[in-house]
């Protein structure tokens, strides 16, 4: 008999004789514990869009302008996870900011300390010298018009908090529902971020594979910083809602431009040669400085290449840096034939 067919029938033996305290298969057979929670084929996370693993090469695909040597290609292997589709959204944080203030010590922790998570405003003011910011501080965060643009004057340390509150409310649920829960939300590995950026597509210079800025109708692909003292002609002087542009073949909005997003990784400007090819990831709890990718409202379009890499102080909340989600996929997910 066919061992799984087999095996349906042992386990619904030993449902059946289990009030007798039998213990084990009814022939004496290992079939595994049978108090093991539900859990059914992983589904795709809410939000989420899902990457299939695969080989790709990971760098620099055009020139090094800046001749920073940090990102010299490196063909690795990274294992199958899920995506946010967007960048988190001022009022999908803001709902994580409602919630810790009604159960912050259950959630986070006595050392919890409201003022370290709230955006700062004030990165409007701060982050340009003699600009007119002061409305964009007032209003960005608060005012339900930017409800659905991309959540900033968020630092890394923040970011992560948000990571480990999405985790434990989302868990919450499956376990009191009798399910198995799901692996960890969390920010996404450098290596992570820029296979996904490219979706799919290997040696690409931006997200939508081509190297060039505009579509065939002249469209611009991104919001970034199309020209000396031009933030105007991608249709938004700042940020603009997330997914306004098209996304990649993963399925992925905003892998360039808009905000700048946060990585797991520590940067070290020879990471690339010393991490391993397969999932790579530098962990480095003493270096203050943490990867952010993809370019933002604010930058040339250098930074919005898949292959440039860019750091900021893990404590630096910015008017140009935000952050989405990943998490691992449990067993692989085959590419579509």
């Amino acid at each position: 008999m066919n061992k799984f067919l087999k095996l349906s029938c042992i386990a619904a033996s030993v449902i059946i004789l289990g009030g007798c305290g039998m213990r084990g298969g009814p022939e004496g057979d290992v079939i595994g514990a049978q108090d093991r929670p539900e859990f059914n084929p992983q589904e795709v996370p809410y939000g989420m869009v899902p990457c299939p693993g695969g080989t790709f090469h990971m760098g620099q695909t055009d020139q090094d302008i800046a001749a920073t040597m940090s990102n010299l290609n490196k063909q690795v292997t990274i294992r199958g996870f899920y995506m946010d589709e967007t960048e988190i959204t001022n009022n999908e944080y803001r709902e994580f900011m409602n919630a810790i203030r009604e159960d912050s010590l259950d959630i986070l922790g006595e050392d919890y300390v409201m003022g370290e998570l709230y955006p700062d405003t004030t990165v409007w003011m701060r982050d340009f010298t003699y600009s007119m910011g002061d409305p964009m501080m007032q209003y960005y965060y608060t005012h339900p018009a930017f409800d659905n643009y991309p959540v900033v004057g968020v630092d890394w340390n923040a970011a992560k908090y948000f990571s480990d509150w999405r985790t434990k409310r989302k868990n919450a649920f499956l376990v009191e529902d009798g399910q198995a829960a799901m692996p960890d939300f969390r920010l996404p590995s450098e290596a992570e971020w820029e296979y996904a950026a490219r979706g799919g597509r290997d040696m690409v210079t931006y997200p939508w594979g081509g190297p060039y800025l505009r579509n065939a109708r002249g469209c611009m692909l991104a919001n970034f910083k199309p020209g000396r003292g031009d933030y105007y002609s991608d249709g938004y002087s700042y940020t603009g809602p997330v997914g306004q542009y098209f996304p990649n073949d993963f399925g992925l909005y905003d892998m360039a431009g808009n905000v700048s997003e946060w990585c797991a990784d520590a940067y070290y400007d020879a990471a690339v040669p010393v991490v391993w090819d397969l999932n790579p990831v530098y962990n480095n709890d003493n270096e203050p400085r943490k990867v952010v990718r993809g370019g933002s409202w604010k930058d040339v379009a250098y930074f919005l290449e898949t292959g440039t890499r860019n750091f900021e102080f893990e404590d630096s909340a910015r008017s140009y840096i935000g952050f989405r989600n990943s998490m691992i996929m449990l067993g692989d997910r085959q590419r579509s034939r």
